[in-house]
């Protein structure tokens, strides 16, 4: 009758408890991102100010976060954003929408997780001479490195979802030391004037502040992303009525928590002029604070951190074009599971070659080009899958219902809006490009499927009761 009995049926299996959700989540948002980003959003928003860029970016990932998990809980299945769009736009546009997304996530997904293996390779640099060079650009062997890591990342995750779920709290765990080790060792030695000697007029209607929070949004969002992996992995998780919602509201809250004090401290026990120029921050606060010798160590779980959130996010991944090829509206091969460890086996080979290869550009190019996709086919669309769908579906059972709705999901859009404006202007005009082409693709599979527009619409209220 529904989606979450069909993938069932299909292999998956419901082993993913609150707390393992919750690892999932937080592991796939921290992972390498502020480690490698707080020097770009000191220096996007010229001084410790900096520190509120993630206040405001947590209040829009949490408006965010509302949509998932009104949606998510409502519809269980694997493959999140492609069964919210299918649900949601098949009345008007048919399967334009839920096609463009995975089209589309099969890229800027990818593309997320190979921020984690450039940042991995950036603080391999500290340990391992040769694989950044003087300005703290990746070598010839850093690449090999990156592409090496993408292989291990596929091969632990061929194996049951069960395993999987453990493997990543013990990684949540490795995450949670290496961000807690970096916050302790700055405020042993903190200056709260330097933390807090804000640019003079950095908060005034053209101070620093303002004129860098677009592009320090775009930073900020970034290292926030992750707070919906467990939506992707609706099919698997028990209970997801409650599960899905609280996974997503507790990440989003504690890892904002975590930025913060992280921001703060490193901003307290380095000049923010030297944080802009490192490209490892947390090793140079570490060696500062305890010693070269300390800083090594925690370098090394760093390394394991950025590991996880790769790991989290080729997990959740993999199971977009599943769903979507499972509907015969994507390759049949991203259908198949492994017939012992049931498994999507071609999503997580494909997404890890677009990780490897995407871990061979520079961390700024690659952050603006995911956004800019994920911002028009995701998360503007899904603002507008809520409204489609408490019209057209009044009677589907929500389990939460999003609340003081609409007003997260408005303050969602208008973040969304002004992260877009903020992307670079190549990204924006590659994020078009890739849309057209997209929509060409899609007109090619609805002549020959003889679907709208060039058929019948299949109107299937899969989870409605």
């Amino acid at each position: 009758m529904s989606s979450p009995t069909r993938s069932e049926a299909a292999g998956l299996q419901r082993q993913i408890g609150p707390v393992q959700a919750t690892a999932i989540n937080m592991t796939q948002m921290c992972g390498i991102g502020p480690f490698v980003t707080i020097p770009a959003m000191v220096a996007t928003m010229q001084g410790p100010q900096a520190m509120f860029g993630w206040v405001v970016g947590a209040i829009i990932a949490l408006a965010d976060g509302l949509i998932w998990a009104e949606l998510g809980a409502a519809m269980p299945g694997a493959g999140g954003t492609y069964i919210y769009l299918r649900e949601a736009f098949q009345y008007r546009t048919g399967r334009l929408m839920p096609f463009l997304f995975a089209w589309s996530a099969v890229l800027f997904i990818p593309l997320i997780m190979s921020t984690g293996v450039i940042g991995l390779v950036s603080y391999l640099g500290y340990l391992v001479p040769g694989v950044v060079d003087a300005d703290g650009h990746t070598t010839v062997l850093g690449h090999v490195i990156g592409i090496a890591v993408v292989v291990v990342v596929v091969f632990a995750l061929w194996r049951r979802i069960g395993e999987i779920g453990k493997l990543t709290t013990v990684l949540f765990g490795v995450m949670l030391f290496s961000v807690l080790a970096v916050v302790l060792a700055a405020f042993t030695h903190f200056d709260g004037g330097r933390a807090f000697g804000f640019t003079p007029g950095a908060f005034g209607s053209h101070g620093a502040f303002w004129t860098g929070l677009g592009a320090g949004l775009v930073i900020a969002i970034y290292d926030y992303l992750g707070y919906n992996t467990t939506a992707y992995l609706g099919a698997e998780l028990r209970d997801p009525g409650r599960t899905l919602p609280r996974s997503i509201v507790y990440s989003v809250l504690g890892i904002m928590g975590l930025y913060f004090l992280l921001q703060v401290g490193v901003l307290g026990a380095v000049p923010w002029e030297e944080v802009t120029n490192s490209s490892s921050i947390a090793s140079l606060v570490l060696e500062r604070t305890w010693g070269s010798t300390a800083a090594k160590i925690i370098t090394v779980a760093i390394v394991i951190t950025a590991f996880g959130s790769v790991f989290a996010g080729l997990l959740g991944g993999s199971r977009v074009p599943f769903e979507a090829a499972r509907d015969k509206l994507f390759l049949p091969w991203f259908a198949r599971l492994h017939p012992r460890l049931n498994f999507p086996t071609f999503g997580l080979l494909a997404m890890g070659v677009i990780t490897a290869v995407g871990s061979l550009f520079t961390l700024t190019d690659v952050i603006n080009m995911a956004l800019a996709v994920l911002v028009v086919v995701q998360s503007v669309a899904q603002v507008a899958a809520i409204f489609v769908l408490r019209r057209r579906q009044p009677n589907l059972k929500r389990p939460y219902r999003q609340w003081l709705f609409p007003v997260p999901t408005l303050i969602a859009l208008v973040g969304w809006g002004y992260i877009f404006y903020s992307a670079s202007t190549l990204s924006k005009w590659l994020t078009l490009a890739w849309i057209v082409v997209g929509v060409l693709a899609y007109l090619v599979w609805a002549k020959l499927e003889r679907t709208w527009p060039f058929g019948e619409k299949e109107i299937r209220e899969a989870y409605a009761a």
